[in-house]
């Protein structure tokens, strides 16, 4: 008789989101505790973990959650990845989840870990997330906007020959609100291209700058704004790269329910503020990104938005390799996840040096991956880079068929 598995143990909240992604691709159960056990005044899952986990109920058939009364100890045991599967979703086939007020974390929070688990989905995943606590700019807190998420994230599942009916749509804008809490956006998520295996990847030549894209944002603020900022990243920009086109987006604030004594159905603006997200595509196919946004409290300049955009992109280049910190993840995820052969990568020091991506590395070889091998890149242009080989675990996508 077959025994299972104990469960993998891990402690504090950080990486929470991505161990429960490789839990459910890998379907070993997961034990977290010690979940802000110290903090004094907020102890256990925050509002958007717990929102994570509802999202993860919805695109899984037989997962199951249990929370300590104190929320400082969760175990979850995952299920089968369904996707939007007949029954699941509304009209159309869209999941539709949404986020409570109190959420902190940008939409990509969600975004970048589904987008790992659907290619591994039995049906496509679709997903249109709403509510009060949807925000679609960069936040303060690290979250990608989700322009940076659709032009920089998504583009490089091609590497791996994941490149049919994917498609980020944003129906509705916001920014930061007060204090730092929600948005009201709206965002809707389509990940069709489902894979039995992602290919083995070669990603060893960072190529050149080509071209910069970008998206000025502005949100329920003077249009104004965008120009200004445009015309300050252009400014850094052009002499270095003279293909650079930022397109300028500008929309009305959501509004949110603010009851008043003489008028229950009274609604104020929210999510109010200005952003900027810029993406360079080098000629090998290779992205790097940067995101700005104005503070809540307002104060801060477009120009200085404009300017911190363009330094901060020309900085995540000078990194070097061929991923930007906030893609790593994702791509060395991929490429465990694979078929069992040995991808390469290459990477800056600065990036492979990054807390996150070294606690990704410790987790993955928790779940049983093998250890990376990594040496120096050969060649006079590469700047300290390194080239790290990942031996992938064949998990695949037991929903599909073996073609």
């Amino acid at each position: 008789m077959a025994t299972s598995q104990p469960p993998l143990r891990f402690t504090g909240h950080k990486n929470l989101v991505h161990r429960l992604v490789l839990a459910t691709l890998t379907g070993r159960t997961v034990h977290i505790s010690q979940i802000r056990s110290s903090s004094p005044t907020n102890p256990g899952l925050a509002p958007h973990e717990i929102s994570f986990l509802r999202l993860l109920e919805s695109v899984t058939n037989g997962s199951e959650m249990e929370i300590s009364y104190t929320g400082t100890i969760l175990v979850y045991k995952p299920g089968l990845i369904t996707g939007s599967a007949a029954g699941h979703g509304t009209s159309g086939g869209f999941i539709r989840h949404e986020l409570p007020a109190g959420c902190t974390r940008g939409v990509s929070y969600f975004l970048v870990p589904l987008c790992l688990l659907a290619p591994f989905s039995k049906s496509p995943m679709k997903v249109t997330f709403t509510g009060p606590g949807v925000i679609t700019s960069a936040t303060p807190a690290g979250d990608l906007s989700v322009d940076s998420v659709r032009t920089a994230i998504l583009p490089l599942y091609n590497q791996f020959g994941i490149f049919n009916n994917i498609e980020l749509r944003v129906l509705r804008r916001s920014n930061i609100g007060a204090h730092g809490k929600g948005g009201a956006g709206e965002v809707q998520l389509v990940f069709g291209h489902q894979v039995r295996l992602p290919k083995t990847l070669h990603l060893l030549n960072p190529g050149r700058i080509k071209k910069i894209r970008g998206v000025a944002y502005s949100v329920g603020v003077a249009a104004s704004n965008n120009a200004r900022m445009i015309e300050v990243a252009r400014g850094v920009l052009n002499p270095l790269v003279p293909d650079t086109y930022i397109f300028s987006d500008v929309s009305s604030a959501p509004l949110v329910p603010a009851p008043e004594r003489n008028n229950a159905s009274a609604k104020k603006k929210f999510g109010l503020g200005f952003g900027l997200s810029l993406v360079a595509e080098s000629s090998t196919g290779c992205f790097f990104s940067a995101d700005v946004v104005s503070p809540p409290s307002g104060g801060q300049p477009p120009e200085d938005i404009g300017k911190n955009c363009a330094y901060q992109l020309l900085e995540t280049i000078a990194k070097g390799g061929c991923v930007p910190p906030a893609a790593a993840s994702t791509m060395v995820t991929l490429m465990t996840m694979g078929s069992e052969d040995v991808s390469r990568l290459q990477i800056g020091r600065a990036v492979i040096a990054d807390e996150n991506l070294i606690q990704v590395a410790r987790d993955l070889s928790k779940f049983g991956a093998p250890g990376w091998g990594i040496r120096d890149a050969a060649g006079e242009n590469e700047d300290g880079d390194v080239i790290i080989s990942v031996v992938g675990r064949g998990i695949g996508n037991v929903g599909r068929k073996v073609a």
